[in-house]
């Protein structure tokens, strides 16, 4: 909660070798400068309220769909916080070696009472 207003990120960690807090903001669209505001404002946000003393800065990371490297430079350029943007690729087949360790697509289904009829 910020002011009176809450607002919610995606993921926060903490790094216990950094001793610092990560905050990650996960976009399924391009990278738009506007994201880079908001991440700002979470880093600056989980500083003030979370950070102790012997804590170092709060990293942001932004991944998006895709980023245009210029657009995410200018976004970032007067911006002094420890924030990076990356892209994520969604592959259609899960490698063999994972396989067995995760549950399948009907199991999920099953687990969660939404099966097919």
């Amino acid at each position: 909660m910020v002011g009176d207003k809450d607002f919610f990120i995606d993921l926060l960690f903490y790094h216990t070798q950094l001793h610092c807090y990560i905050v990650i903001e996960l976009k399924t669209t391009d990278f738009e400068p506007e994201y880079a505001g908001k991440l700002n404002f979470y880093v600056k946000a989980v500083d003030v309220k979370y950070r102790k003393e012997g804590d170092q800065p709060t990293i942001g990371l932004l991944i998006c769909k895709s980023k245009n490297k210029v657009i995410a430079e200018y976004a970032l350029s007067d911006i002094h916080k420890p924030i990076g943007v990356s892209e994520y690729q969604l592959t259609q087949a899960l490698p063999d070696n994972l396989k067995p360790s995760l549950p399948s697509i009907e199991e999920l289904e099953r687990e969660l009472g939404m099966e097919q009829i």
